[in-house]
């Protein structure tokens, strides 16, 4: 692939840099009230959708451009150069709802994911089914012309702020248990729907625990064939692994700028040891960035994302908590002692990347089948 822009991308670039220096609210960066985050986060979206920012490589027909995924990379690199808001992260939830829903679903969900008006969470993990998702006990029983669904989930990222969640749940207890999932669309305001936010280490409570009681859906509400949930969930997950499909390249430059700053204002930027940390950042964003335009190319060739998603999940946890630990090295106590508030917390919030997508373990194995290795 050759990564330069070709001059339909450079003039793109050029619209979309001058669109975004003009755009960009001032002083996002600094809210630290959870509430008024969540609202900058969802105007931002709106905002980007009505300039045509957003789902530029979806279908025209669902409220996308028809672009290729390149242009969203630009938008990545562009967003994340001029310090941006964090992008909505649209693409795994969307592509899995693109790839096995009716006409009619698309029609009816995907034009408000895309613009905004509709948040989605996903309810995959239960107490005693993270990793091991197949293993999931929320059953979906069928009665009349809908479901009856009851059971717990944890750690639905956003579910306290959603309006719909992509479901799984277990529809048939009597087959292999990988082939008795089944996925709804579900609306977050059904009767029989509890969210109870979570607090995690940085303080804030960015995920949550979500129980169904007797929730009725309606059987066209079920995503795919009865028996499908297994594969949609993993079409779901190697979206979710691929950092180019949830704005992780912006983020991670934003950040890398912040941590050069940290080192600027305290004298450091001349000690060896610093400007060797500093350079291993950049090299691991640029291999991550690489990585993910590599797996655009695929896609722009016609591949759906596969296994390799793995290693870009792995480069994307070790640059991001790399650079996390980094700052508190150039910090040292000033962040304990409250002088150099909120690092702490987004120290915290990097260490769960690992499990985001599937673990580690998980990426691992996935690459080491892949390259035929024994087990």
């Amino acid at each position: 692939m050759d990564y330069r822009d070709t001059p339909e991308e450079a003039e793109f670039r050029a619209t979309l840099r001058e669109w975004l220096s003009a755009t960009i609210p001032a002083g996002w960066d600094k809210i630290e009230d959870e509430l008024e985050a969540v609202r900058l986060r969802k105007d931002w979206h709106r905002t980007l959708y009505r300039a045509g920012y957003v789902g530029m490589s979806w279908p025209v027909e669902y409220g996308g451009r028809g672009l290729s995924p390149v242009y969203d990379a630009i938008l990545n690199e562009e967003s994340g150069n001029l310090g941006a808001p964090p992008l909505p992260s649209v693409g795994y939830i969307g592509r899995a709802i693109f790839m096995y829903a009716s006409e009619e679903q698309k029609r009816r969900f995907l034009p408000p994911l895309l613009s905004g008006e509709a948040s989605w969470c996903q309810g995959f993990s239960e107490p005693e089914a993270g990793s091991d998702l197949a293993s999931l006990r929320t059953a979906a029983r069928l009665d009349g012309d809908h479901y009856v669904v009851n059971g717990q989930k944890m750690w639905t990222s956003g579910g306290q702020y959603a309006d719909w969640c992509l479901l799984l749940a277990r529809t048939d207890p009597d087959v292999p248990k990988h082939k008795g999932i089944s996925a709804f669309l579900v609306s977050m305001t059904e009767p029989g729907v509890t969210v109870r936010p979570i607090v995690i280490a940085s303080g804030e409570a960015e995920t949550a625990e979500v129980f169904w009681d007797d929730v009725r859906i309606p059987v066209e509400q079920r995503l795919g064939a009865p028996g499908e949930g297994w594969r949609i969930a993993m079409t779901t997950v190697a979206y979710e692994r691929g950092p180019a499909d949830i704005g992780f390249i912006a983020n991670y430059r934003r950040t890398l700028r912040k941590v050069e700053g940290l080192a600027a204002e305290r004298g450091l930027l001349e000690k060896e040891e610093v400007r060797k940390a500093l350079a291993r950042a950049y090299v691991r964003g640029e291999v991550l960035r690489l990585n993910c335009m590599e797996q655009l190319s695929m896609r722009v060739s016609g591949r759906a994302p596969g296994p390799e998603g793995s290693i870009a999940k792995l480069l994307w946890a070790d640059a991001e908590q790399s650079l996390q630990h980094l700052a508190m090295d150039i910090l040292g106590a000033d962040e304990m002692t409250g002088v150099a508030a909120g690092w702490l917390s987004s120290y915290f919030t990097s260490r769960p990347v690992s499990v985001y997508g599937g673990s580690a373990q998980i990426q691992k194995n996935i690459i080491a089948r892949m390259l035929d290795m024994p087990r």
